[in-house]
């Protein structure tokens, strides 16, 4: 007899629960649960119908849902954060409701109307690492969303979730950015906010001077990896790139920038490529008077562009004053590939992938993904997108 087949599928899957239910009910029962369903009725159901998700099953505190766009499931979290503050605003203190939500995106098992398998585990397991109000996503979901979606996204390393046997690189996404209105002289910038106590800094668009448009995936690169790196640093509030390259293309005042971003430190620069050769110029302002803290030109072989971004990541550090454990200096060392033509076609594949999701952006996008792999299996960031691919249902294959 023929073993009945398992029904299959890929879904993003968003898990949510209330932070401190126990300490919550312990307080007011009834009070508590009135709310629950009110928040239900008036802001959570309403928005996981508005961006198509299907609730799976809900719980005392919790609710699961699946999507079949994991940018609709992103945008559905975000939503519901930035719905609750106000809805709970005459709320006190110790009787506030704050929702956790943990996205991922994976092969799940369908049984009836459940779900279950490791996709799911995971979500659920970033939902409890997750901050009150917060929303933290996996790896996978951060590559489908990232430029899709008007957020910004601090990168919280590998985590060793409970009960999952390989550690889950996971993103917080900074809702202060995606919930930042644009102020009316600048349609496209972020709204300002307060500048925090700690460093901070915005690492600006640099500018392409090689007189070929073709060229800016290798600037926005250059950038892209100074902006992954300083985000290692505990001690370093660093500004997501979906908030800096709104500015790509613009003649924008630093001091401006600084304030409408909210951090004390810009990082703007340049880069001409010709053939074999760069010259990058960057310089570091603050912000709070217009000072010029730091300039260099670096004008080399191309093969020296990854010593180029350690020199310039570890002198921001230093000029910013951010303490550095042993740890951190290690991981301001450009790791994802050695191999400069491999990096080439990584950032050229991004370009496309930042780019809208149609077929022409999708399709080069691959390629030369797959071209990178084939010149550096190891590549750390071309790992990541061919895994993407493979949960996608399409196969990275090695090419010459």
């Amino acid at each position: 007899m023929a073993e009945a087949r398992v029904e299959r599928r890929l879904a993003a899957i968003l898990a949510a629960d209330v932070s401190g239910y126990s300490r919550l009910m312990g307080i007011d029962e009834e009070g508590t649960l009135a709310a629950l369903k009110a928040y239900r009725r008036e802001i959570i159901d309403p928005k996981i119908a508005e961006h198509r998700g299907r609730i799976v099953k809900t719980t005392g505190d919790g609710v699961l849902v699946e999507f079949a766009s994991t940018v609709d499931a992103v945008r559905c979290a975000i939503d519901i954060q930035r719905a609750m503050p106000a809805r709970s605003a005459d709320m006190p203190p110790e009787k506030k409701i704050e929702f956790r939500i943990g996205i991922n995106v994976g092969d799940i098992i369908v049984d009836g109307e459940d779900i279950f398998g490791d996709g799911v585990n995971v979500a659920a397991r970033l939902e409890s690492i997750s901050e009150p109000g917060g929303i933290c996503i996996s790896d996978v979901v951060h590559q489908q969303v990232s430029g899709r979606v008007e957020a910004g996204f601090a990168d919280l390393g590998d985590q060793n979730l409970k009960n999952i046997a390989r550690p889950v690189r996971a993103y917080r996404i900074e809702l202060e950015e995606a919930c930042a209105e644009p102020p009316a002289a600048a349609p496209a910038a972020p709204a300002a906010f307060a500048l925090p106590d700690g460093p901070s800094i915005a690492v600006l668009p640099f500018q392409n001077m090689s007189g070929d448009a073709e060229q800016d995936y290798f600037c926005d690169g250059l950038v892209e990896d100074i902006i992954t790196t300083l985000s290692k640093l505990a001690g370093l509030r660093v500004i997501a790139r979906n908030s800096t390259f709104v500015y790509k293309g613009r003649s924008v005042d630093v001091r401006d920038a600084a304030k409408q971003l909210g951090v004390r430190y810009v990082l703007e620069g340049s880069v001409r490529k010709s053939g074999n050769r760069i010259r990058i110029t960057a310089q570091l302002i603050d912000a709070k008077d217009g000072a010029h803290l730091w300039a260099e030109r670096y004008d080399r072989a191309i093969d020296d562009i990854f010593a180029i971004q350690d020199e310039i990541t570890l002198v921001l550090a230093t000029e910013m004053q951010v303490k550095l454990t042993e740890g951190e200096q290690a991981r301001l060392r450009y790791t994802t590939t050695k191999n400069v033509e491999a990096w080439t076609y990584w950032v050229q594949g991004l370009s496309h992938y930042r780019g809208p999701a149609t077929k022409e952006n999708m399709g080069p996008a691959r390629l030369y993904w797959e071209k990178a792999l084939a010149l550096d299996p190891t590549s750390a960031g071309a790992q990541r997108n061919a895994r993407l691919h493979v949960l996608l249902g399409r196969p990275i294959r090695l090419v010459g």
